[in-house]
């Protein structure tokens, strides 16, 4: 796609019948919304930031096929070489390829292969889209591309290394350039290239796409979290800069975080229960972690998740602790009291349990882990977002994003255990 593509073909058109106009236009240019078509400019990078929802996946899939398939005017030629990046292999396969706005649920005569033992879609022109993950900026070493696009950057588990393998990957044809769609988060590589030079910033609101979404869905998450930090973020497509009041900070974890981890002395993960299991009930925080033998904290793991019996969150739990070999499961139970060990011990009669009450507030609990993660002395193996934003959102009033900071509290109770003597005086077990 050339520089001011949009005005010339404006100027090549006017005063052209409808049906030429068909004729000259891809189907996608014709029913997709204006923020959803690359903006004219000599761009390298085209960053599409916006709310959940809001097209933005299906956006980066329709400029891929139209790059795979030479489609004008949004591609002049073949891209024989395209490059998928997710945060996981799983999420580029299920999200990017597979997914109902993914590549595969395009409109195609014939519609391209997934060969998964090969992690590559092929067109049928003979156009290949790799799969990658951002857990492994590596493995885009050796390969060179004319195209990419990158899902949820805001996400990527080692953002700048696979971003910067990305970029010297993208090297085929005249002018070869990557789409990035995100969700906003203030991490640092977002904020970076939204300041570069060669970026084109586009911004879409969840509202905007409302027409394919489920009926009455967008009014529902207005009422639930209209005006909320969270609806600027995941609705508006905002990006919400740290609060200045924050314990926690977004740029110190990324600094601190690791790809892998030194031998651990002891692993544990950390459970704290919801008092309900509804849909709009609060998540219930499954975190782990491990301590190196140099007195380092290690964040292995947030399986939290929303809406889960207490069967299914003991079964969650259980699970992660026999996956990292752990040595014991520390269980908040002020919601359930002696209810959660029981629903452990039902659930995995032989797993050591460690019951522990909250008898302070949530910000006076948190604030030696945040001070351990100041020294240097909590790193994350990896990049957990949801983790991560709330933290970085977590305020006096012990809210984060206006709700309770379920997945903070865990990894606060996996950091606090692991900072105690082997002797563990200060869980109570009950």
């Amino acid at each position: 796609m050339d520089g001011g593509f949009w005005a010339e073909i404006e100027r090549e058109l006017e005063g052209q019948p409808a049906h030429v106009l068909r004729r000259a236009l891809p189907r996608w240019a014709l029913c997709a919304r204006p923020a959803q078509l690359p903006p004219p400019g000599d761009w390298r990078q085209w960053l599409l930031i916006g709310g959940r929802g809001s097209g933005k996946t299906r956006a980066g899939a329709e400029w891929v096929r139209a790059m795979a398939l030479g489609e004008a005017p949004l591609a002049g030629r073949v891209h024989g070489r395209i490059a998928l990046v997710a945060e996981t292999l799983g999420d580029a396969r299920e999200v990017m390829v597979e997914g109902e706005s993914g590549l595969r649920a395009l409109d195609y005569e014939t519609r391209p292969v997934f060969e998964a033992s090969r992690r590559r879609l092929v067109f049928a022109n003979g156009a290949v889209a790799q799969v990658f993950s951002s857990e492994d900026p590596d493995a885009l070493r050796g390969y060179q591309f004319d195209a990419a696009w990158g899902d949820e950057l805001a996400k990527w588990t080692y953002a700048e290394g696979c971003f910067d393998n990305l970029q010297l990957a993208l090297r085929l044809g005249e002018n070869p350039r990557m789409v990035l769609t995100t969700t906003p988060r203030a991490v640092p590589i977002l904020k970076r290239l939204m300041a570069e030079e060669g970026t084109a910033v586009t911004r879409m609101r969840t509202g905007e796409n409302a027409g394919n979404l489920a009926a009455g869905f967008v009014a529902a998450m207005e009422t639930r979290y209209g005006g909320s930090r969270l609806a600027r973020q995941e609705l508006d497509g905002e990006m919400i800069e740290a609060r200045e009041d924050a314990l926690f900070d977004r740029g110190a974890i990324d600094r601190m975080r690791v790809r892998a981890v030194p031998s651990l002395g002891r692993i544990v993960v950390a459970v704290d229960p919801p008092a309900s299991s509804g849909r709009t009930s609060d998540a219930c925080g499954i975190v782990a972690a491990g301590l190196g033998g140099d007195g380092t904290i290690y964040v292995l793991a947030d399986r939290s998740r929303r809406g889960l019996k207490p069967p299914e969150w003991a079964a969650a739990a259980v699970s992660l602790y026999r996956e990292l070999e752990a040595d014991r499961i520390v269980a908040e139970v002020n919601q359930g009291g002696e209810m959660v060990e029981a629903v452990l011990r039902t659930v995995a009669p032989d797993v050591p349990v460690s019951s522990v009450r909250a008898t302070r507030g949530k910000w006076v609990r948190a604030e030696p882990v945040a001070a351990l993660y100041e020294q240097g002395r909590v790193r994350h193996a990896g990049s957990f977002a949801e983790l991560e934003d709330e933290l970085c959102d977590f305020g006096p009033n012990g809210l984060s994003n206006g709700r309770s900071p379920d997945r903070l509290d865990a990894m606060v109770w996996a950091v606090t255990a692991l900072n105690q003597p082997r002797s563990e005086p200060r869980i109570r077990r009950l």
